[in-house]
């Protein structure tokens, strides 16, 4: 599983006061931090940057790269500052990445130009005219479009990675039912519009709300799931040690447990240590089978 690092946002607050006061110092600190704990690409999420967002992003792409050689993830709904770190960046050890291109005419519009224009990746997020697609065979139709525009318009499949929208177990838990459904089919629709593409997703969101003790096995547990529907990468805590080491294939044991909840085994929990029955409640939760409720791993 390909891992991108979701720290460097402007929503933490040190970070976030940093960018603000643009000192560099706790942004390199982090830049290098996540590039050691192993991620394949760190995020730089200043979210809507609607003031000062062109000299914000070109000034942080200029400062991470300043440290590391990871490529970069450009986040922000502000199409000029995405430009503006585009022209900053420098292709090191690989392209930059649009996060995120929305399914919306508009949005599609302004930005895969700039995706060509600056020979990166995109992000293809499957949020289209009418906000959060209601299941998977709406995805099916937002990804199609996006697809077959982005092809068009010559991005190669291998710089295309679509992002399905990832949910909260604690509050749309049937939402995750769609987007396994579409993860299932994506591969399929992808090998008529775009061979090569590949998947995304911001893989926390499956955890938010939830008690924060509670929030990495969701995340390690998803993850595994996505894996298995055909997932290649997600945005994440750099800092879960356990979920990198799942990612990077290291825990065999706990992969195949869940795997076997996945295909309708059931696995006799009564003989299994408390972390691997965590796993499987886990995963029955996820996959509908149990109710969500902060509970669940004491019932």
């Amino acid at each position: 599983m390909i891992l991108i690092g979701e720290n460097l946002n402007i929503m933490v607050k040190r970070i976030g006061q940093a960018m603000k006061d643009k000192d560099p110092k706790p942004i390199q600190e982090l830049a290098v931090a996540e590039a050691e704990a192993g991620v394949d690409y760190i995020d730089i999420n200043l979210g809507p940057a609607r003031k000062g967002g062109e000299e914000l992003m070109e000034w942080m792409v200029k400062t991470v790269q300043e440290v590391v050689d990871t490529p970069l993830y450009l986040d922000t709904t502000n199409v000029k500052a995405i430009e503006a770190g585009l022209k900053a960046y420098k292709n090191k050890q690989g392209k930059a990445v649009v996060n995120s291109v929305m399914c919306r005419p508009e949005r599609m519009e302004a930005q895969i130009p700039l995706v060509t224009r600056y020979d990166s990746g995109m992000v293809a997020l499957l949020w289209g005219p009418e906000g959060m697609p209601r299941d998977a065979a709406e995805r099916g139709i937002l990804a199609a479009d996006i697809l077959q525009r982005a092809a068009e318009a010559g991005v190669a499949g291998e710089d295309i990675w679509v992002d399905p929208i990832i949910t909260p177990v604690s509050v749309q838990q049937n939402q995750l039912l769609e987007c396994n459904q579409f993860m299932s089919e994506l591969e399929m629709i992808a090998e008529v519009l775009v061979p090569g593409c590949r998947s995304t997703c911001g893989l926390s969101n499956v955890s938010n709300g939830a008690p924060e003790h509670l929030r990495p096995i969701l995340n390690q547990t998803y993850m595994i799931m996505l894996e298995k529907f055909g997932m290649k990468s997600c945005i994440v805590d750099a800092f879960d040690k356990d979920l990198n080491e799942i990612a990077r294939g290291k825990r065999h044991e706990t992969a195949a447990l869940v795997n076997r909840v996945v295909d309708g085994d059931e696995p006799d929990i009564n003989g299994l240590s408390k972390e691997a029955q965590g796993f499987v409640k886990t995963a029955k939760v996820l996959l509908g089978h149990s109710l969500y409720s902060d509970s669940w791993l004491e019932l």
